[in-house]
């Protein structure tokens, strides 16, 4: 069985998103040996031990933490809009940094973590393309928004949503370079050249100044992302 349906059915975390995250945080032993791999095959009668529960619903917060951490932003009462939610990593992330409230959108359903579905800090629209968002949703101008989307450009997304930012709101972004570049340059969903990740930075740092964003700093995530892919955040500020 895989080892991350094991943790689920061995009642250790609630979801098998939670159970790959700490897979891949090294944060699984199985019969006295550290296994990082989720689709690792294991006995089902293995010895299975946590490390340390996951600070976050999922691992996109502690990638969320290290990013806020690196840049010093604090958001403490901030009103955020958060772009492709999922399970709700980056929103569990926002809230314990004490936001007031965060606006949770994904394309998918079912995603979002109960514990935040229940937060009455948390609005969450599902089924929803960020492409598509109105007034009608989002009510008010938001002091950050965070995006972190798969399958599609940033330069696809960024535009419609940065009418909800403040005058002087920060934008932080995800940037995955598989889902940047031409397809000639991803070999099997990774992108391992180093000057070809800079190329996809790059391209929506230009982006971001053609859309008169000031940039304030990009530093690459950790953990990595599926695959070991490498990504990156920006951080921007909406001039005015």
């Amino acid at each position: 069985m895989r080892l991350d349906q094991l943790l689920v059915i061995k009642n250790l975390v609630e979801s098998r998103e939670k159970a790959k995250a700490l897979i891949m945080s090294g944060n699984v032993i199985v019969n006295g040996v550290i296994i990082d791999k989720p689709g690792k095959l294991v006995d089902i009668n293995s010895d299975v031990k946590i490390k340390e529960k996951l600070k976050y619903v999922s691992r996109g917060g502690l990638k969320l933490e290290t990013a806020l951490n690196y840049f010093k932003l604090d958001v403490k009462n901030f009103v955020c809009l958060d772009i492709g939610s999922s399970t709700g990593g980056f929103v569990d992330c926002l809230l314990q940094r004490g936001a007031k409230i965060v606006y949770a959108v994904d394309v998918g359903k079912n995603q979002l973590h109960e514990k935040l579905k229940n937060d009455k800090r948390v609005i969450y629209y599902e089924e929803k393309d960020a492409r598509e968002l109105t007034e009608n949703e989002i009510k008010e101008k938001v002091h950050l928004i965070t995006i972190d989307v798969s399958f599609i450009s940033l330069t696809k997304i960024i535009p419609n949503v940065i009418k909800f930012l403040k005058d002087n709101g920060y934008l932080l972004v995800l940037v995955k370079p598989q889902f940047e570049l031409e397809k000639k340059f991803v070999k099997k969903g990774v992108v391992r050249d180093e000057n070809l990740r800079k190329l996809a930075v790059n391209k929506i740092l230009d982006f971001l100044k053609e859309m008169k964003f000031e940039i304030l700093g990009v530093v690459r995530s950790y953990p990595p992302g599926p695959k070991g892919n490498n990504e990156f955040f920006i951080l921007a500020k909406k001039e005015i």
